[in-house]
């Protein structure tokens, strides 16, 4: 394949990295692969730009990219768009996507797996046509992110200290607001705290993340209105990765949902892959099965094949 790696200097891991010699590795390993493969390096704010650029190539079979949950959100909608292939580097805080796609957690080791891997083909969503790869959310977790963004922190340790600090403050002061919703049939309005929508239902871990991106359906969550027990409550269920288990939330499965704020605040933020965005009064979000391609573990998409077939045999 004719592949070209983009790495975020800035991007979590990375600020550590002598970024020449992982550089030159990346162009090793790949070629010794196979591939047609060259890396560069990017500030944050040149790396967009860098690989759309490079997307709308025609010569151009894929791209990897490396940095944070930002970095990998913007490259997953840049290959969605234009129909190519993409590697995943995981060098952020959590890394939500590649632990969906059981991508190695260590920068060194994702560039053996990604060079000697395979193609395989996963669901992407979108909210009003913007894709996104983990998830859209309003209530309890743009007012999380927010409060983080007002703190200041220069490292991955800084940021999960002021992710703390911001929970925290979430707890004392949790949100409440109107929804309407359309999905799989049901029209509903409810007064909730938390209107979150996955690509893919959440999996049973602390981190929210999907066990599968092949599902065909969202995750489709509200929680009640709450109080800070509550919410503190829903904390420890989140982190025991048994938020299905907590009674004040509902959970849906559906290939599609429409919401409506009817009372929407000129202020009002949703968060989409980590990024706090201002709130639209109508949002509407569907899956798209199996539109984006990605580089994976060789033999990988066949076991996850098997086991859901193990699943759903009688």
């Amino acid at each position: 394949m004719k592949l070209i790696g983009f790495f975020n200097r800035d991007g979590g891991t990375f600020r550590t990295t002598d970024m020449e010699a992982y550089e030159s590795r990346a162009e090793t390993v790949f070629r010794e692969a196979g591939h047609d493969f060259d890396a560069i390096v990017f500030s944050g704010k040149e790396i967009v730009p860098a690989m759309e650029r490079a997307a709308r190539r025609d010569d151009i079979d894929g791209i990897v990219a490396g940095g944070g949950d930002g970095t990998i959100s913007a490259a997953a909608s840049i290959a969605w768009k234009n129909g190519v292939a993409l590697g995943v580097v995981p060098a952020g805080t959590m890394n939500l996507f590649a632990r969906s796609l059981r991508v190695p957690l260590d920068i060194w080791l994702a560039l053996e797996t990604l060079a000697f891997g395979e193609v395989d083909q996963v669901d992407i969503a979108s909210a009003n046509g913007r894709p996104f790869i983990h998830q859209f959310s309003a209530g309890l977790h743009a007012r999380m992110v927010r409060y983080r963004n007002s703190y200041t922190y220069r490292s991955r340790l800084g940021k999960l200290g002021a992710s703390a600090r911001a929970a925290f403050g979430v707890v004392l002061n949790p949100p409440e607001f109107e929804v309407d919703f359309e999905a799989a049939g049901v029209y509903e309005r409810r007064r909730v705290s938390a209107v979150s929508v996955s690509n893919n239902p959440f999996g049973q871990n602390a981190l929210l993340y999907a066990d599968s991106l092949t599902s065909g359906e969202l995750g489709f969550y509200t929680a009640k209105p709450l109080k800070p027990l509550g919410v503190a409550r829903l904390a420890v269920d989140l982190l025991r990765g048994k938020v299905k288990e907590n009674a004040d939330v509902m959970i849906m499965h559906p290939a599609q949902v429409h919401l409506h704020f009817p009372k929407l605040h000129s202020k009002a933020n949703c968060v989409m892959d980590g990024e706090l965005r201002p709130l639209e009064r109508d949002v509407a979000l569907r899956l798209h099965p199996g539109e984006l391609k990605v580089l994976v573990q060789q033999g990988l998409a066949a076991q996850i094949n098997e086991a859901e077939r193990r699943e759903v045999a009688p």
